[in-house]
């Protein structure tokens, strides 16, 4: 085989993910991105002062805990999905 030849040979190689799939995990980000946000709450009024209700609210505690572990769940469907032929 002449050096020619072996230059000629390409290898093809398809995505490892289709449209579909970084749909997906976009959504999976953004799911992430908003529990975060979410969790980070706002601003206090008073430095000083502890309010146990904005620092504990259900918002904090529970909702946006939730919804980053929504995200991760998408995003382990969005990796192990099938791209469309």
């Amino acid at each position: 085989m002449s050096k020619k030849e072996a230059k000629t040979v390409s290898h093809t190689s398809e995505s490892l993910f289709g449209k579909e799939n970084y749909i997906w995990m976009v959504a999976g980000v953004a799911v992430i991105a908003i529990g975060m946000l979410l969790m980070s709450g706002g601003k206090s009024s008073d430095a000083g002062v502890f309010d146990q209700k904005e620092i504990y609210s259900t918002t904090r505690i529970t909702i946006a805990p939730l919804l980053i572990l929504a995200g991760l769940a998408l995003e382990v469907v969005a990796i192990f999905k099938k791209p469309k032929a």
